[in-house]
């Protein structure tokens, strides 16, 4: 049997951008991220003005009624160059620290924590049980990436440019660095036969987590799970080797769920993303990710109908992202520009908040068909600009 493989490294980028600008109005409250964020909608969107009025002393993530009118970045090239990894020499103990002492968005009042994330966060007119159940599925499916190897591979620049690329000549260091990914399909596995009527092929016919590699007795039942990074954040298999996925990481008391078996699908510099595979024969995990991923499915379908032509006029913006190696956050925003780099890849400048430990986040531009390959992930932030790399979207 053989399996086919969507790989990233083919496409080609073009230089000659076009900027899709802001053509459309929503209200957002001005965030703590040096963006402009309010837009005013006269079409769909009614009375924005007591959106959260009631709540604004209160809970710094509702939406206001302050109108700021949100402007193009112009931007006139691909954004490249500031990751939004989070480095930490002191690993997991110092992670709350850089919390702490962040200075990008201090008190990242603008950031949701999942596990308190409700329906009255979305903007007025966007308030829909879809949505949400969207967003908070995504959110299921969003794991912390740690790191703990420097790949000597690693380009000296980013492709074509004099960009200094991440983490290059580091191979000495082991310092944790953290990221963030999304899951993109489950498959079960019974000797080497998928199950559930799941899409998936193996040649082998047990279990090849680090514990059944070396046991006498290897499960013949177990989960395969792709995840989507920022190459910048998983390199190669050098890398992929000792990276560790935290999964389910919602708040800050939730139980130390891991994934340890990770490996290299594809990657592409050049667009700034990585498509890792994961084995665990863990039956709780297992069941509890195939289950995520088949509620995911069905919710994905209802709200790529629902919102199919709501992409450029209200251009909404999600991310759901481990900033500062902490627990998981939901961040609520508006995409700025679409640079098309050809007629079917771009790359997006958005006033959603990111913080170090937030690359490799799944970017969600509402309306854009991305269905179920989550290409489009938080790549980093250049001189006040968020930006994501670059993919193929409809």
């Amino acid at each position: 049997m053989s399996c086919k493989k969507k790989t990233q490294t083919d496409r080609k980028v073009s230089k000659n951008l076009i900027t899709e600008k802001n053509s459309t109005d929503i209200c957002f409250h001005q965030d703590n991220c040096g963006n402009n964020v309010c837009l005013k909608d006269q079409t769909d969107l009614a009375d924005l003005s007591s959106l959260g009025d009631e709540n604004q002393d209160t809970d710094p993530h509702y939406f206001t009624s302050d109108l700021s009118k949100v402007q193009s970045d112009n931007v006139k090239d691909i954004l490249i160059g500031d990751h939004e990894t989070q480095e930490s020499e002191g690993g997991e103990a110092d992670l709350h620290k850089h919390l702490v002492g962040c200075k990008k968005n201090p008190g990242h009042r603008q950031f949701i924590p999942v596990d308190t994330f409700t329906l009255k966060h979305l903007p007025e007119g966007f308030q829909d049980k879809d949505l949400y159940k969207y967003i908070k599925l995504i959110a299921d499916l969003t794991f912390r990436v740690d790191v703990r190897m420097f790949s000597p591979h690693r380009p000296k620049f980013w492709p074509k440019t004099t960009q200094p690329y991440p983490f290059y000549n580091m191979s000495e260091r082991r310092n944790l660095r953290t990221g963030s990914g999304r899951v993109g399909y489950v498959y079960k596995f019974q000797d080497g036969v998928t199950q559930d009527g799941g899409y998936g092929c193996t040649a082998y016919t047990k279990c090849w987590c680090k514990k059944c590699e070396v046991s006498d007795s290897p499960s013949k039942v177990w989960w395969e799970f792709n995840v989507y990074t920022a190459t910048h954040v998983v390199f190669d298999d050098i890398e992929a080797n000792h990276t560790i996925l935290r999964l389910f990481y919602d708040r800050d008391e939730s139980p130390v769920v891991s994934v340890d078996k990770v490996s290299v699908v594809d990657v592409n510099v050049e667009y700034d993303l990585c498509w890792l595979k994961c084995v665990t024969c863990d039956t709780n995990v297992g069941k509890k990710l195939r289950e995520m991923w088949k509620h995911f499915e069905n919710v994905l379908r209802k709200v790529l109908n629902k919102y199919r032509d709501s992409s450029s006029k209200h251009k909404l913006n999600f991310i759901v992202s481990h900033p500062h190696g902490c627990s998981k956050q939901v961040s609520v925003g508006q995409w700025k520009d679409r640079l098309k780099v050809d007629e079917r890849t771009s790359q997006f400048t958005y006033t959603t908040c990111t913080c170090p430990g937030s690359s490799g986040a799944h970017v969600l531009c509402l309306g854009y068909n991305d269905w179920t390959w989550p290409d489009l992930v938080h790549s980093g932030s250049k001189s006040g600009i968020n930006y994501s790399g670059i993919s193929l979207l409809y």
